[in-house]
């Protein structure tokens, strides 16, 4: 990977004259913007500037261009396939001082934000209206990066994931126009839907300067339990029944035995250490008893224990907390590793033997890999824990990924249900798209002829 080269003293020069002191090349500003928490070296910028406006970003943008510099758009640097890493040099773009709530309709049950503000400002911002934003992928992401990757969580099983809850977009473009994708309103057949375009592009075809989304009134009722299983095959047959009979379930996590054992020692938990599902029901008070009554009879009729209940919005919290940090606690099974992350999303129907045939490659694994993931939606992850200077880790991580994406794709599904491409994942394209990723490389070149925006990402110009 390339290190970071001197940037051009001009366009530094100019860069400083319109930005001041929120423009640096320092080194440790510039490694902090080289990483991310995926397990692929270091590359920073040359640079990393720190935009408040969309005019600004324009700005920057505009300079860069001039001098044929790349631009690396950065929210808070939770990406997990390289999104971020300045594998060409070139200039970070730190959104993060672009964190003002510009408008709150609450009669249309939606706002607009700057790209970046995080999800748990927002929610704080709009409890007190009784609203909430729900989409919820564990990291305190900001909305701009959410929109990039397309992301999701815990929550989507109900309310959807990014795609489904971005109205509209203001976007700079690589020759410095400003655009906004779409009005307000709730649908619209007004030409080609370029708000959707831009969401899961990664910063690729524009950086993303304000971001309008979906609310959602607080439910009534909210309540959360655990139920552990004999394998984890009867809390994924439980999940497909659920969701196959129609049941509005919030939210619907499974967790193998090794995860919960990890949970257990970082958060300082009881769990049984056995395969889990965390569930959460939205509604009203009658509704949710309805909906957990009859997820209750599918667990048992498949090896399920009695739910164990949270109800209070603290054991909630507790209990979602835990479930957030797997991934931080998985990394503790074996100290001193990086992780690789895999991403994959099959057809619920398909679910159950897409674990279990992974559960047999794990079993044969040198290493600890614990698996986890949003079973409602169909995504789940396997956490391979490597030593990144250790080749023989490295490519067992690397051959067991492939073959799960390919067990995935086999299967009708996906390379990657919520983390993105980056560069991590541009291989598998091909075999996931066919001759569709053509048709996203003449995209890219139309919106980013230069190959200016992000570049080494998602798709080869």
């Amino acid at each position: 990977m390339n290190q970071a080269r001197e940037l051009n003293t001009t366009l530094f020069g100019s860069l400083r004259a319109l930005l001041g002191e929120r423009v640096t090349t320092s080194r440790g500003v510039r490694e902090h913007h080289g990483k991310d928490e995926s397990y692929y070296p270091y590359a920073p910028p040359d640079a990393v500037a720190f935009p408040r406006s969309t005019e600004e970003v324009r700005d920057i943008t505009n300079l860069c261009r001039m001098h044929s510099t790349p631009i690396i758009p950065f929210g808070v640097g939770t990406s997990l396939e390289g999104h971020v890493l300045a594998i060409h040099g070139g200039v970070c773009m730190d959104l993060s001082q672009m964190n003002e709530i510009l408008a709150v309709h609450e009669a249309d049950l939606d706002c607009t934000v700057q790209a970046g503000v995080t999800r748990k400002q927002l929610n704080e911002h709009i409890r007190h209206s009784g609203l909430m934003f729900p989409i919820d992928p564990g990291a305190d992401a900001t909305l701009g990066g959410m929109v990039a990757t397309r992301a999701s969580g815990t929550n989507a099983v109900r309310y959807g994931t990014m795609r489904e809850n971005v109205i509209a977009l203001t976007v700079v473009l690589a020759d410095g126009r400003i655009i906004k994708t779409a009005r307000r309103s709730r649908k619209s057949s007004a030409g080609y839907d370029l708000t959707r375009l831009f969401v899961g592009s990664e910063g690729t075809l524009g950086i993303i300067t304000e971001v309008t989304v979906r609310l959602y009134a607080i439910p009534e009722a909210m309540s959360a339990a655990v139920c552990s299983f004999r394998n984890i095959a009867g809390a994924v047959d439980t999940v497909i029944e659920t969701l196959q009979s129609g049941i509005p379930i919030a939210r619907c996590e499974a967790l193998c035995a090794t995860t919960m054992r990890a949970i257990n020692a970082y958060s300082k938990t009881n769990y049984p250490e056995q395969p889990m599902l965390f569930l959460e029901f939205h509604g009203t008070h009658g509704s949710v008893e309805e909906q957990a009554r009859l997820v209750q009879e599918f667990a048992r009729a498949n090896g399920g224990m009695e739910f164990q209940w949270a109800t209070r919005a603290e054991e909630r919290s507790r209990l979602w907390q835990a479930r957030h940090d797997a991934y931080f606690a998985c990394l503790q099974l074996r100290p001193g590793t990086r992780c690789v992350s895999t991403d994959v999303c099959v057809p619920i129907s398909r679910l159950t033997e897409c674990i279990v045939e992974t559960t047999r490659d794990i079993d044969r694994a040198s290493m600890p890999i614990p698996l986890f993931g949003h079973v409602g939606d169909g995504n789940f992850h396997c956490v391979i824990l490597v030593r990144p200077d250790n080749e023989a880790d490295l490519a067992e991580a690397r051959a067991l990924n492939a073959r799960l994406v390919n067990r995935a794709l086999d299967m009708e599904g996906t390379c990657t249900g919520e983390h993105g491409v980056g560069f991590g994942k541009m291989k598998w394209l091909a075999a996931e798209h066919g001759e569709a990723l053509s048709l996203m490389a003449a995209i890219k070149r139309a919106f980013d002829p230069e190959g200016l925006l992000n570049p080494g990402k998602m798709v080869a110009p």
